[in-house]
C-alpha cells in the first residue's frame, strides 16, 4: 500500500497504471487515495495481533478429560459428558487435548460394548405387502396430492404401467413404482435425493399405495431400467387414456429443443448450447412437443445424439400417427430445429409448418436492397402487442427442391428483419405472424417446467434417467392442466401457480374400515376447490383394496 501511494503521490504516475501494477482495481485504488488524503496519521505498518497464549475452555476441562479417558470413554462420549457439565467442547478439541497429554486412540469397540446413545431412526423399507390399512389418523404435509387421485382412478393410471411393461417386483409392483415416481413430480420435488425429507410422511406413501415411499437409491436405479421403448409405450398409453378429455386438440403443435445441463465430469456427454447460460456445455438434449390449444406437453424424448436433431420431428410425426391414426396437421418451430431437406420432406408429406429462416449476410444484403415500394404495412390483430403494424415483403423460394412461401418482416421491435418460411399458401401474412408469435407458449411452458418441475435439475450423466423423467414431466403437466381446467379462474394458470394456491396444503388422513377420509386444512383458496365439485363424490381406489376416498374440510 505504501509503495502504491508513493508511486501515485510522489512519482506522479497515473492512477490506472499504479492500480494495475500493484494489484488494485481502478475504483478501489481511488478509494484508497481518498482515504489517505483524509487521514491525518496514516498507519502503513500494522502490528500483528497475536491470539491468546492459553485456551481457557481446554484448560478448564483438561483434568476432567484425562480422568474420563482413564475410564476408557471415547472422544464423543467425553464431549457429551462435558456438555452435560456446562463445559461445551467439541470432539475435535477433546481429541487435541488427549493427543497433547500423550493418549493413544482407543481400539475399535464392538457395538454391544458401546454405551447406549440415541441414534437416527430407521424408516421402513417400501413393500406393498406391508401396507397397513388399520384404522388410524395421520398428518401429512402432502394433503393436496390426494386431489389428483380421482383423475388417476378415472383415467386408469394402473393400465399405463402394464401397457408399457414397466419393471416391478413383489415388494414394489410396476404400478406402485409409477405412482411413487409421479408423486414426486407432482409434488415439485427437485431431485430424487430430496425424497429423504419425505420418507416419514405416511400420506405420501399412502398416495402411492405403499407402506413407505421408496428411497432415493431405488428411484434412481428404477429410472435407468425404463428404456426408450417403454417410455414410448408409456406416452402412447397416456394419449389413449386422456382421449376425450380435451387435453390434446391435435390441430397445431409447438416444437422445441431444450438442453438439460450437466455440471459433473463425464466425457460421454455431448456439449449442447444452453440458452440460460448462453454457452455450450455438457448436457442432455431433450425434445418436447406441446399442443398449442391444450397448452399441455404431449411428447418428449431425451435420447437424442448430435446429428439426430432434424430426424426428431419425424419421430414425433410417427408417434402421433401411431397413436392417433393420422399425421399432425400443423407444426410450428424455430430455425434451429431442422434443415431445408427436412422442410422439403414435410412438404411432400402434406404437413403444414411455420418456421424461421436463418439470416445470412447474403439474405440481409438482398433485404436491404429492396426499394421502399416493395414493402407493405399490415396490422396484427393482437391488442396487447406493442408492435402491431410491421412492414412485410413476400416472395417464393426454392429450398432443397421445395417451393416455399417466404415473408420478410420489419418493425417487430428487432434490429434485424425476421424471415418466416411456410408451406401455407392460403393464410394471410398477419395470421401467420400471429401464429408464430404464439409459439412463445412453449417457451413459457418450458420456463414453468424448469422452475416447477425442475427440468434442469436432472443432472445425470445417464440419458435413460433423463428420458424417463421427461416422460413423467409430460404426464404430470397433463394432470396439472386437467386440474387447472376444473378450477374456476385457473384455466390458463401454470402448474406452479396451481400448486401454490390449491395443491400445497397439509391434511389429516383418517383410515377407516370402508373409506379413507382426507381432511384438508383451511386455506384462502379452499373455496375454489369446493366449488369445483371435486370433493362432492367419493371415489373407490383400487390400490387401497377398494376403500373409497372421501374429502372433508
Amino acid at each position: 500500500m505504501y509503495e502504491a501511494l508513493r508511486a501515485y503521490f510522489v512519482e506522479n504516475r497515473p492512477s490506472a497504471e499504479v492500480a494495475e501494477a500493484f494489484g488494485y482495481t481502478p475504483g478501489s485504488f481511488r478509494v484508497l487515495c481518498h482515504q489517505f488524503r483524509r487521514d491525518d496519521d496514516p498507519a502503513f505498518f500494522l502490528k500483528a495481533l497475536h491470539g491468546p497464549r492459553t485456551q481457557p475452555k481446554k484448560s478448564a476441562a483438561r483434568e476432567l478429560i484425562v480422568q474420563l479417558r482413564k475410564q476408557n470413554h471415547s472422544v464423543y462420549e467425553i464431549s457429551e459428558d462435558l456438555k452435560s457439565r456446562q463445559i461445551p467442547l467439541s470432539p475435535t478439541a477433546v481429541r487435541e487435548v488427549l493427543r497433547e497429554e500423550g493418549f493413544a486412540p482407543l481400539p475399535r469397540r464392538l457395538d454391544d460394548e458401546r454405551p447406549y446413545r440415541l441414534g437416527p431412526t430407521a424408516e421402513p423399507i417400501a413393500d406393498v405387502r406391508s401396507l397397513s390399512l388399520s384404522p388410524r389418523t395421520v398428518s401429512t404435509s402432502c394433503g393436496g396430492l390426494f386431489l389428483f387421485v380421482p383423475d388417476l382412478v378415472r383415467l386408469g393410471l394402473d393400465k399405463m404401467a402394464a401397457a408399457a411393461h414397466l419393471p416391478g417386483s413383489r415388494m414394489i409392483p410396476a404400478e406402485h413404482a409409477l405412482r411413487a415416481c409421479l408423486a414426486l413430480k407432482l409434488w415439485c420435488v427437485e431431485r430424487r435425493s430430496h425424497v429423504m425429507a419425505l420418507v416419514a410422511d405416511e400420506g405420501l406413501a399412502l398416495f402411492a399405495g405403499l407402506n413407505a415411499i421408496p428411497k432415493k437409491s431405488f428411484l434412481s436405479e428404477y429410472s435407468s431400467r425404463v428404456d426408450p421403448t417403454r417410455n414410448s409405450r408409456l406416452l402412447a398409453k397416456w394419449h389413449q387414456l386422456v382421449e376425450g378429455q380435451h387435453l390434446f386438440a391435435g390441430d397445431s403443435f409447438n416444437l422445441d429443443f431444450h438442453s438439460v445441463p450437466y455440471y459433473g465430469d463425464d466425457p460421454v456427454l455431448e456439449r449442447h448450447y444452453v440458452s440460460a447460460r448462453s454457452r455450450r456445455q455438457p448436457s442432455v438434449l431433450a425434445f418436447l412437443a406441446q399442443d398449442a390449444q391444450g397448452r399441455a406437453f404431449c411428447y418428449s424424448n431425451a435420447d437424442i445424439r448430435k446429428g439426430e436433431e432434424p430426424e426428431e420431428i419425424f419421430r414425433f410425426i410417427a408417434f402421433w400417427k401411431h397413436t392417433h391414426g393420422q399425421n399432425p396437421r400443423h407444426l410450428v418451430f424455430d430455425s434451429r430445429l431442422t434443415t431445408y431437406q427436412s422442410l422439403a420432406r414435410l412438404e411432400k408429406m402434406g404437413i403444414t409448418f411455420i418456421t424461421l429462416r436463418r439470416r445470412t449476410a447474403k439474405l440481409l444484403e438482398e433485404i436491404d436492397a429492396l426499394p421502399r415500394s416493395a414493402w407493405q404495412t399490415i396490422e396484427l390483430d393482437v391488442p396487447t402487442r406493442k408492435y402491431k403494424t410491421p412492414r412485410i415483403h413476400e416472395n417464393t423460394v426454392v429450398l432443397a427442391g421445395a417451393t416455399l412461401r417466404q415473408i420478410y418482416i420489419r418493425d417487430l421491435g428487432h434490429d434485424e428483419p425476421t424471415l418466416l418460411l411456410t408451406n401455407d399458401r392460403r393464410t394471410c401474412a398477419s395470421k401467420l405472424i400471429t401464429r408464430y408469435a404464439q409459439r412463445m407458449l412453449i417457451e413459457n411452458a418450458l420456463s414453468d417446467a424448469v422452475r416447477f418441475f425442475h427440468m434442469d435439475a436432472l443432472s445425470s450423466a445417464v440419458g435413460l434417467k433423463v428420458d424417463f423423467d421427461m416422460t413423467l414431466l409430460v404426464i404430470a403437466s397433463g394432470l396439472y392442466r386437467l386440474m387447472a381446467k376444473r378450477m374456476r379462474g385457473y384455466a390458463d394458470a401454470q402448474a406452479r401457480q396451481v400448486f401454490r394456491d390449491l395443491i400445497d396444503t397439509p391434511a389429516d388422513v383418517t383410515v377407516a374400515e370402508k373409506e379413507i377420509v382426507v381432511k384438508l386444512h383451511r386455506r384462502a383458496h379452499l373455496p375454489i376447490i369446493l366449488a369445483s365439485g371435486l370433493l362432492d363424490k367419493a371415489v373407490k381406489v383400487p390400490w387401497w383394496h377398494g376403500r373409497a376416498l372421501h374429502f372433508t374440510t
